[in-house]
């Protein structure tokens, strides 16, 4: 009687020796990052080029990833920025009118590994319970595997806490952005005439975010992370916006603190931040933020705005938050997290800076938050 059972072509390695073996698809080699897993339904290709997933594999814990193929309109960023993802199902054929290429020749195309055929299920609660693991991933069409070595790979990762991943995914010089959000039967279409000049901070910024930006009436310029309090207000704008983006924000905060402080000392200027944006912001204003156990990720996380008692359904990405019982005199806490109380939202008491811990681009709800860009808009017309 002979063996039938394939053999498995790709290897996920847990830093504490855990081992799931499956089959890999997309490009082959190996990777060494942290785990998280995200519980969207749609979106995967979003998710795997959101430059704020740099530095980590991503568990999907939706079975059908795959199922709608790939397209260039929905990238994020040029190339994924995940290192790699975990399916439970092989990626099926693309079956969506606006799909130009499968999944596994996409990841394959620009280095990145899939491994499917895992109980994702016992994987994500492995990571709720022992919180964000470091992982090896090895995909090897012959399935030969050193096992002790994948381990030690894992076991060596050094982790994100620490880590400045912003200079890594941020842009190297300034641009212009003024395509605006997609839209049935044109797609994308330019601003052409804006109301308001925006700088743009790019720790890592999603396309959708510039997009929005510009649908709201602005004139968006994006100037690297590094920018200093010099460069924003060179530009003349009438709001300052800070991006999401990877690692860990205290690490970030090194050379973008003085920046937003400086801003907010020197200028008058509406200030509008999301996820890391938002992290950037609480430090330069005296809080600090923390690890979290395994992060948010995801696109069904309720928050309720405490200002207004509403609740919005939002897409997050995020393994650092702002510690609430950390916030200076001054500054209030406009959101929480209705799943663990964790803030997501900040606002200065006495001037319109503000921001948020979740993606409002990203339109889980599907409009639920777009108001808070229209709020950066309408804090811009108030000044001029």
């Amino acid at each position: 009687m002979t063996d039938t059972q394939p053999k498995p072509t790709a290897c996920l390695a847990l830093a504490d020796g855990t081992l799931f073996l499956g089959k890999g698809f997309g490009a082959t080699g190996q990777k060494v990052a942290e785990l998280c897993f995200n519980t969207a339904m749609t979106g995967y290709q979003e998710i795997m080029t959101d430059p704020s997933y740099a530095g980590q594999v991503v568990t999907f814990t939706f079975p059908h990833i795959g199922n709608v193929g790939v397209n260039p309109e929905d990238d994020e960023t040029s190339d994924p920025v995940a290192e790699g993802l975990v399916v439970k199902w092989d990626p099926t054929e693309p079956s969506n009118w606006r799909s130009t290429g499968e999944l596994g020749d996409w990841l394959a195309r620009t280095g990145r590994i899939g491994i499917g055929g895992i109980d994702t299920r016992r994987l994500t609660r492995a990571i709720r319970q022992q919180g964000a693991p470091h992982v090896a991933l090895a995909h090897d069409p012959e399935g030969n595997f050193d096992i002790e070595a994948l381990i030690s790979a894992a076991r060596s990762f050094p982790g994100l806490v620490g880590l400045d991943l912003a200079k890594d995914v941020t842009c190297s010089q300034s641009y212009r952005w003024d395509e605006m959000r997609w839209a049935w039967p044109e797609g994308y279409s330019r601003q052409t005439a804006p109301k308001f000049k925006v700088v743009a901070i790019d720790y890592g910024a999603k396309r959708n975010i510039l997009r929005c930006l510009a649908s709201a009436g602005c004139d968006v310029t994006v100037l690297p992370a590094t920018a200093t309090t010099e460069d924003v207000l060179a530009q003349n704008p009438d709001g300052v916006f800070l991006s999401n983006g990877p690692g860990d924000p205290a690490a970030t905060g090194e050379y973008a603190v003085p920046m937003i402080q400086g801003v907010l000392e020197k200028s008058d200027l509406p200030v509008f931040g999301i996820c890391l944006g938002h992290q950037m912001l609480a430090l330069a204003l005296g809080a600090k933020t923390v690890k979290m156990n395994h992060g948010h990720h995801g696109a069904n996380h309720p928050v309720k705005d405490l200002e207004t008692g509403k609740v919005e359904i939002t897409s997050m990405n995020h393994g650092f938050t702002v510690d609430s019982q950390t916030l200076p005199d001054g500054v209030k806490e406009t959101h929480v997290s209705l799943f663990d109380g964790s803030n997501c939202g900040i606002r200065m008491a006495d001037r319109p800076v503000f921001s948020v811990q979740y993606h409002p681009e990203a339109s889980p709800g599907p409009m639920d938050s777009y108001y808070l860009f229209e709020r950066f808009a309408d804090a811009m017309a108030a000044r001029v």
